[in-house]
């Protein structure tokens, strides 16, 4: 009985695609020297319309992306689609980092660089173009890739708080 249920999570786990992002030593000064750890930046995403990131922190790489992982999975956002895309442009911000994305043709696939390909394949969108603005930090352009995600509105939604519908919007 037990292995059923061993078996059943471990697929369970593995309907999330997990992208390691990066991957920083970071050293603490302490009176007998320095401490070293190490810090991770994780996406996760079941490639339909829902992303997540979390960051972990511990003395070994695994256990530092295992406690990514596990914040990522409690920090899932939804990302409106039109088709394979995102509905509209938008300009995200998070303190340095700024990031543009755009609705991309379809076939054009995901023109993106770094940590925004990350969260957006990881999510499913197919098609899309961005630009990373200002700081090159990953934690700021992942920051201010989910600010954008956040503020994104299908169709419906903005036809909702016009009083129309989602097609008068669409034409």
């Amino acid at each position: 009985m037990q292995r059923n249920r061993k078996k059943r999570k471990k697929k369970e786990e593995n309907i999330y695609e997990e992208r390691v992002v990066d991957i920083a030593r970071v050293t603490k000064v302490v009176k007998g020297g320095r401490r070293f750890r190490f810090s991770a930046l994780v996406v996760v995403g079941d490639q339909k319309g829902q992303v997540g990131f979390g960051t972990g922190k511990a003395q070994e790489v695994p256990d530092a992306i295992k406690k990514a992982i596990e914040e990522a999975k409690k920090n899932f956002v939804k990302i409106p689609m039109y088709g394979k895309t995102i509905p509209h442009e938008i300009t995200g911000r998070h303190d340095g980092g700024r990031v543009y994305l755009k609705p991309a043709a379809e076939g054009s696939g995901v023109i993106a660089g770094g940590p925004i390909r990350a969260v957006v394949e990881a999510a499913g969108v197919a098609d899309i173009l961005s630009k990373s603005l200002g700081s090159d930090s990953p934690i700021n352009i992942i920051r201010a890739t989910f600010n954008a995600i956040e503020n994104l509105r299908s169709a419906e939604q903005v036809a909702r708080t016009r009083g129309k519908t989602a097609k008068e919007i669409l034409s």
